[in-house]
């Protein structure tokens, strides 16, 4: 079994993701083999709150250039959106 540490990589932070907040809404980048339930119990083992739902998706890596001609692309990575209870606390890490 992963570590929860190795499954939450590293919260994500725009302006999009940042709205979501108001709705107990966070959205995290997380390893591409993690599933929801383990995704649910590695963010309530690091935070202390209580998930209600994750919704994932997976992103694909964007085409870029490597110089003169030299095709490459990033890393395909997962995201994670996950919404706690009503009656849960907040992640102080947003605020």
């Amino acid at each position: 079994m992963k570590k929860a540490q190795d499954i939450i990589l590293r919260p994500i932070i725009t302006e999009a993701s940042m709205s979501g907040i108001a709705n107990k809404k966070y959205t995290f980048k997380v390893a591409n083999d993690a599933n929801k339930i383990e995704i649910a119990k590695a963010v309530e083992e690091l935070f202390g709150v209580k998930v209600k739902k994750v919704n994932t998706m997976n992103v694909p890596g964007k085409a870029k250039r490597l110089g003169a001609a030299r095709p490459g692309r990033t890393k395909d990575w997962k995201k994670a959106i996950v919404q706690l209870t009503e009656d849960s606390k907040t992640i102080e890490f947003f605020e």
